[in-house]
């Protein structure tokens, strides 16, 4: 049975090798002041929540989260930001739990829309596409500004 909750200051090692792992998986590279930064970020109580996944007694999976206004609408969204599965125990229900101990947590505090966003090839996309709704046509674009304006 999987276990999920909080983290606390006792799960840091374990969580940065899964954020670590995460970040391996989606080719991003992080100082360690990243990881500690976000690390207290996670444990300060605000709208950035960071929750493990426990299965026989392991911590084998992460997610992080944020809490956000809607501009249009009174309820607020989650924003899953992060979900990872250590992967000698995926398709075993741990990435399931979390996004609905997720959904759960958001909408006990008012913010009922939770979205996430995945590469278009990832594998959890079968997960992904059965137990959220696709939205055809829509496009994610993330923008940095530069330096300097790009040329067209």
């Amino acid at each position: 049975m999987v276990e999920i909750d909080f983290l606390t200051e006792a799960d840091r090692d374990r969580w940065e090798v899964l954020a670590r792992g995460k970040d391996a998986y989606f080719d991003t590279s992080r100082t360690d002041e990243d990881y500690e930064r976000t690390w207290w970020r996670l444990l300060d109580g605000g709208q950035t929540r960071g929750i493990a996944a426990w299965l026989d007694g392991a911590m084998v999976g992460i997610a992080h989260y944020v809490f956000h206004a809607s501009v249009w609408g009174t309820a607020g969204r989650c924003y899953l930001a992060d979900l990872f599965v250590d992967a000698g125990v995926r398709r075993q229900g741990v990435a399931t739990s979390v996004i609905n101990w997720v959904a759960r947590d958001a909408e006990e505090h008012g913010f009922g829309r939770l979205y996430w966003n995945t590469l278009e090839d990832a594998p959890a996309r079968a997960l992904y596409d059965r137990i959220g709704k696709y939205h055809d046509g829509f496009i994610f674009y993330s923008y940095r500004r530069a330096e300097s304006p790009p040329s067209d």
